[in-house]
């Protein structure tokens, strides 16, 4: 038999999880406020002056992510749309197969070599993985080569075998 007090401890942390489900899975857009001067550190609003539109690195860093998203999404969907082809045989779906995995490491290691840099350096950064050439822009006024070649040091520890990585800052 449950008492009142299993009761309440057995609804109040039903209620917890039900929303902190609830809050993981809200889009961001409906957290965001609707005013036009939404500025926080890593989203600015562009000014515009004289039909010119001025872009702010962070903004720059942003797009270059959600340009790769989108062409990895694009890709995604069309290798999801041959695994349910019914032509494929068995070993073409499981190249598909492999192909999809892939892609799916890759952007999972970028996403965590992006996460080394911040936590290491405190840097922002975009990181793209092509084969064996590792793309890194860096949203920084520092060039220092000294910041390079630990960068540097810090990403190839990521990697088994030795990669081709190519760092590129953007000022501030």
């Amino acid at each position: 038999m449950i008492n009142k007090q299993g009761i309440w401890f057995l609804t109040l942390t039903s209620l917890a999880l039900v929303l902190s489900v609830y809050y993981i899975t809200m889009p961001n857009e409906l957290l965001l406020t609707n005013n036009s001067n939404f500025n926080t550190e890593n989203n600015t609003v562009d000014t515009v002056s004289n039909e010119t539109v001025t872009i702010k690195d962070s903004e720059l860093i942003t797009s270059m992510r959600v340009e790769l998203d989108n062409e990895r999404t694009t890709l995604m969907n069309e290798l999801q749309g041959k695994l349910s082809d019914k032509n494929l045989t068995v070993d073409e779906k499981n190249e598909v197969y492999e192909d999809l995995r892939y892609l799916s490491n890759i952007a999972s290691l970028e996403e965590t070599l992006e996460r080394k840099i911040k936590d290491e350096f405190k840097l922002n950064s975009f990181v793209k993985i092509d084969g064996d050439i590792v793309e890194v822009t860096i949203s920084a006024s520092n060039h220092d080569k000294t910041l390079v070649v630990n960068i540097m040091k810090s990403l190839q520890e990521e990697f088994t075998e030795k990669k081709y990585i190519s760092i590129s800052f953007k000022d501030n």
